[in-house]
């Protein structure tokens, strides 16, 4: 048997560093812990995430637009440090530690968490009409909340990646595979959910806090033990050095060059003349024609070479520049994704609000929390994703004849017109639920007679729109992202996330300042039968269509990455 077909030929290594044996490392044995890991984690999260501005409401004793704005700006956040982890995993420690270290971070703050809601003197003291939350226990709160937002920053860039990179791109059989285990990898993200947002949910609102946080806190404990019992079997990639330093290297090289013209023959442009690329854990890339200007840091001039070496802040591979340009092209996909994030951002929001205004009772006895309706969300992405890959893949490939059945910005594209169309049916079921207070004088009533289940195909379209344009952007993120940034990329798309509950909060606030008149409460008063939380859901309507529209343009601009060798062989 060659060295070939015992090592994998993508640069992987084992946890002792030595070269990474196929049929004893990756594939889906690995995977398996990375999934299980995925389960428990995503349980951990939503479990306390889901409910959290029910609590904020209850016991830390905040308004409706309070509660919901700090937590899309914590949830934000979340979304937000994941920048800081993928930086620290391709730079230095590489994504199997960054893991291992920010879950240890992670578990921490559940912990905290879980104490500043069961310990007395953490926990508010509350009587018969509301709790009364010290300035010494909201800041113990909000601490454990950003501690948990720094230990998920360093998890949620590099696992995807990490499990992608369990399958060789360089062998067929195994890259075949990949695709497979995104859509596995989101749905083990959805199981999690689906026990949080049922079971854990009716833990906290009728057994109690402390348990409703602490449950989640033993998830991410054993989330932790799941992820080192697989050491043995993962495929680690070298961290190639930092990603940012390349990027400044050939934005200098250009503008020191911005006078020097660019070779019509591309073939004239430096790059190394060795098979492998000079960046650790990447492969070379193709030249690209768009972004020409950066082709400038290739070009060889005599100065280049004066002083008897080349800088990199001077000459740049086309590898270098291309890496930046995959950057680039990768923005404006990435910036389409903010207005679907924060349509996605209302189920933990307003969707709950709404909620709390309806019957939510199953028989006469059993009453459901509003927040809880989020696992109808969960159900939809558990029917589509095996959906989408067993059924609509393969009658999409007799179509288009497209071995995916349909490319990565086209799968995205459907899923931002089902938001969109969410959005619609949402603020159609506010517009019924208004006409029937009206029509009652139920105006002052805390719930009307009107079942909480007529929510469910509002939070079943957003499910469907998830395995369409969160799947698929998982997998483009890291499929068009250069070798050596993959966990930077998928920290970028996540980024959407972020700024997608930012941008609600920023929506919020602005549609309360401008709507709330001479007493009249708004479109999102305190009492939602007196407001009109359905121009809101409109208004995201709106701004989906804009945003579906700009998104028609950027598909047809974007040039898709092309590597140009083999990443180098393991066998030394």
């Amino acid at each position: 048997m060659g060295g070939d077909d015992i090592y994998t030929n993508d640069g992987t290594v084992d946890i002792r560093k030595e070269p990474a044996v196929k049929s004893e490392t990756g594939d889906w044995k690995a995977c398996r812990f990375i999934l299980g890991n995925e389960t428990c984690e995503r349980l951990a999260y939503y479990g306390m995430s889901t409910n959290l501005v029910n609590y904020l409401k209850e016991r830390m004793n905040q308004q409706n637009v309070v509660a919901a704005n700090n937590v899309t700006n914590w949830s934000g956040t979340c979304y937000l440090t994941p920048l800081l982890g993928a930086f620290i995993a391709d730079a230095y420690l590489g994504r199997y530690w960054t893991i291992a270290i920010f879950s240890i971070i992670y578990a921490s703050g559940m912990m905290l968490l879980t104490l500043s809601a069961s310990v007395p003197g953490l926990n508010p003291e509350c009587d018969k009409v509301s709790c009364h939350p010290t300035t010494s226990q909201s800041a113990v709160l909000f601490l454990a909340l950003y501690i948990i937002a720094l230990g998920t920053g360093g998890i949620k860039p590099c696992v995807s990646s990490f499990g992608a990179d369990q399958f060789d791109e360089t062998d067929d059989f195994e890259r075949r595979k990949k695709s497979s285990f995104f859509n596995w990898f989101y749905l083990s993200i959805n199981v999690g959910a689906l026990i949080a947002s049922s079971v854990l949910v009716w833990v906290q609102m009728n057994v109690g806090w402390g348990w409703g946080f602490g449950i989640p806190a033993v998830a991410m404990a054993v989330a932790v033990i799941f992820f080192f019992s697989g050491s043995n079997l993962y495929r680690l990639q070298k961290p190639g050095g930092s990603p940012f330093l390349r990027i400044f290297q050939v934005i200098v090289a250009s503008v020191r060059k911005a006078g020097v013209e660019v070779p019509a023959d591309k073939s004239l442009l430096y790059e190394t003349a060795d098979e492998e690329s000079a960046i650790k854990g990447s492969r070379k890339l193709e030249h690209t024609e768009k972004l020409r200007f950066l082709d400038k840091a290739a070009v060889e001039t005599e100065a280049d070479h004066a002083k008897g070496f080349k800088s990199a802040w001077r000459l740049c591979t086309v590898t270098q520049v291309e890496e930046l340009k995959a950057i680039l092209r990768l923005l404006p996909v990435w910036a389409s994704g903010i207005v679907f994030a924060t349509v996605y951002s209302q189920m933990s929001t307003m969707f709950v609000l709404q909620g709390n205004t309806m019957d939510q009772h199953i028989g006469p006895h059993f009453k459901i929390p509003s927040a809880s309706l989020s696992l109808f969300d969960t159900l939809s992405v558990l029917f589509w994703a095996p959906v989408y890959d067993r059924v609509i893949i393969p009658f999409a490939r007799k179509i288009t004849g497209q071995e995916r059945g349909f490319s990565q910005l086209q799968r995205m594209g459907i899923g931002l017109v089902i938001s969109m169309l969410s959005m619609i049916v949402a603020g159609i079921l506010e517009v019924i639920r208004l006409d029937y207070v009206r029509k009652n004088n139920y105006y002052d009533l805390k719930t009307i007679p009107m079942s909480i289940f007529w929510q469910v195909p509002q939070y079943f379209l957003v499910g469907c729109a998830e395995v369409f344009t969160f799947i698929g952007q998982l997998e483009f993120f890291y499929d068009q992202a250069p070798d050596a940034m993959r966990s930077l990329c998928s920290a970028l798309s996540l980024t959407t996330v972020a700024l997608g509950n930012y941008l609600s909060s920023v929506l919020v606030s602005i549609v309360s300042s401008v709507t709330e008149k001479d007493g009249n409460g708004g479109w999102i008063p305190e009492n939602l039968n007196r407001g009109h939380l359905d121009y809101f859901y409109y208004l995201l309507a709106i701004l989906s269509f804009i945003n579906f529209v700009v998104y028609l343009f950027i598909s047809r601009w974007y040039t898709y990455k092309k590597a140009a060798t083999k990443p180098r062989l393991n066998v030394e």
